[in-house]
């Protein structure tokens, strides 16, 4: 999948079908001239609903289609027949699509199950026919109810990537690289900041045929949570991952200044990210050689008193056995 094929908010106008009429019929046959209110019920207007679809990635599917509209019900006829209900129309979404209310912002509801939907506009109930208005006293009423009219409204459907870990850095940290090398992804990389401006997604196969799920998120600058960079676009996907993997690269002039950093940014766009387990690696440490690494996890070894790191080097393969057994025993 390329970088501009990947969706992750779109806007969509949708629209539920209205309810069909109720039928004024009186019956009329060759040896009942006059017989009695026989009007059938209208049908119900179309719904409008948000489908969950394992097989999505993304909503570029949606980038050009930005309006749904669900048929009307039909109307009642004799015989006290009742009209056909509107067909419903489907939005399929990937799995972590949150739907919000365009105008309120409000989140209506989540879809995180393969096969789950939820009504994000109900169709209009059908009227009743004339046969519900016949009493002892109106034995041939004339009249019925109109089907109640759809419902319009903007919705907004915005995906949050579902991964076990999350990669957390500052551009040109090398999480791009990372995933590249313990994932089969094919992430751009470049020697310099915002190469990753979408989220990209790798599966790590680890021992006895077992994996997990990998996201590399774009950078994070100072001030992402009141958006500054690329701002808010990235920090939703950290949202769902159950594990974080802080990179910092091992020429930082401060390693745990960097990460306080990281840290404090997520905090501020949701404090409920600090529960998640946390692993801080440093990469491109093939660039320490091993009396330099001894003095940096002298002082390391204060510093992260209660967070686990460890000294990778994506491109010369060190300590990346290590660090997927670390984030194995960490997700289960």
């Amino acid at each position: 999948m390329t970088e501009g094929n990947f969706v992750d908010y779109v806007k969509v106008h949708v629209t539920s079908g209205k309810g069909g009429q109720g039928s004024k019929h009186m019956r009329r046959e060759k040896y009942i001239p006059k017989g009695g209110p026989d009007g059938g019920d209208g049908g119900r207007g179309g719904h409008v609903i948000v489908k969950a679809n394992k097989n999505l990635w993304t909503l570029y599917h949606l980038k050009f289609k930005r309006h749904f509209k669900a048929e009307h019900g039909l109307h009642g006829s004799k015989q006290t027949s009742t009209g056909a209900d509107g067909a419903d129309v489907y939005i399929e979404v990937p799995l972590g699509t949150v739907v919000r209310d365009k105008e309120t912002e409000e989140i209506l509801f989540e879809l995180t199950e393969d096969g789950e939907e939820k009504i994000v506009a109900q169709g209009g109930r059908g009227g009743l026919g004339n046969a519900h208005f016949k009493t002892a006293t109106n034995q041939t009423p004339r009249y019925s109810q109109p089907g109640e009219e759809g419902l319009e409204a903007d919705i907004i459907l915005e995906l949050k990537i579902l991964a076990d870990v999350g990669l957390v850095g500052f551009p040109n940290a090398g999480k791009s690289t990372l995933l590249s090398v313990i994932t089969a992804a094919k992430p751009k990389i470049a020697n310099y900041e915002f190469t990753t401006l979408k989220p990209n997604l790798g599966i790590v196969e680890y021992r006895d045929f077992k994996t997990f799920v990998v996201a590399d998120i774009p950078g994070i600058i100072e001030g992402a949570a009141e958006g500054k960079g690329i701002g808010h676009r990235f920090l939703r996907h950290i949202e769902r991952n159950s594990t974080l993997l802080f990179l910092v690269p091992a020429d930082a002039p401060d390693i745990k200044e960097q990460y306080e950093v990281l840290v404090d940014e997520l905090r501020r766009y949701n404090p409920q990210l600090l529960d998640k387990e946390r692993l801080v690696a440093i990469s491109k440490s093939d660039m320490l050689d091993d009396e330099l690494k001894t003095e940096m996890k002298k002082i390391l070894d204060k510093e992260f008193k209660e967070i686990s790191y460890l000294f990778i080097s994506s491109v010369a393969h060190q300590g990346l056995t290590e660090l997927k057994d670390k984030l194995w025993a960490m997700l289960n």
